[in-house]
């Protein structure tokens, strides 16, 4: 399969990111996942003294080029891999790297006022991974090729990719409220998914925004 250029990029980003947190992980964590506003403390370093943490503003990206583990880097990479490409050659590569970026960081400014306001009863904790703008991916794909045929890998059942993104979001929506996996950022998925879903309106001049002119974007 073709990879347009933005695609090969965010596999490669993806996968050097991925080595250099391996790298040092400590400093990759305090610095570079979302973390909460506000200052917390996590331990007592080899010093004695407490490590404090808390949100810096470049997180708000930078967190979605870490993961957690190799599996889960591994899936972000695969969905990327999948759908980004055909999303690329239909958009361009400006719109699509603007797309994926607006995901990312919509999914971290929902998962931020989650964790800030601490409504899953979990304290605080840092957020990682690439899947809010994976996500916005997924519910582009369903909106522009809504009858293509996607296979899941587990179990292996083909559907339409509309059918695909309206399962995984209420799935999302279900575990987020009710709280069903802890330690998964549902509420940042949905977050990809509603920013994915408000720049697409806004390219197709439909509201919540104004019609842009004559032409539609698909």
């Amino acid at each position: 399969m073709y990879l347009p250029p933005v695609t090969k990029a965010l596999l490669i980003a993806l996968a050097v990111a991925y080595l250099a947190q391996m790298m040092a992980p400590e400093f990759a964590y305090l610095y570079f996942a979302l973390w909460p506003l506000g200052e917390h403390t996590l331990a007592t370093g080899a010093d004695g003294l407490p490590v404090t943490v808390g949100f810096l503003p470049w997180q708000i990206l930078s967190y979605g080029l870490m993961h957690g583990s190799l599996g889960h880097l591994f899936f972000n990479a695969l969905a990327v891999y999948m759908f980004g490409a055909s999303l690329e050659q239909t958009w361009g590569s400006r719109r699509y790297l603007s797309y994926f970026i607006v995901c990312v960081a919509g999914a971290g400014l929902i998962q931020l006022i989650v964790v800030t306001s601490d409504v899953t009863g979990q304290g605080a904790y840092a957020t990682v991974g690439a899947s809010g703008g994976v996500f916005g991916l997924l519910l582009a794909y369903g909106m522009l090729f809504p009858n293509r045929q996607v296979m899941l890998l587990i179990p292996p059942i083909p559907m339409k990719a509309r059918t695909f993104v309206i399962v995984f979001g209420a799935i999302e929506l279900l575990m987020g409220v009710f709280n069903t996996a802890s330690g998964i950022a549902h509420f940042a998925h949905l977050g990809g998914m509603l920013f994915g879903w408000l720049m697409i309106r806004y390219w197709r001049g439909q509201p919540p925004f104004r019609p842009r002119g004559p032409r539609a974007v698909r």
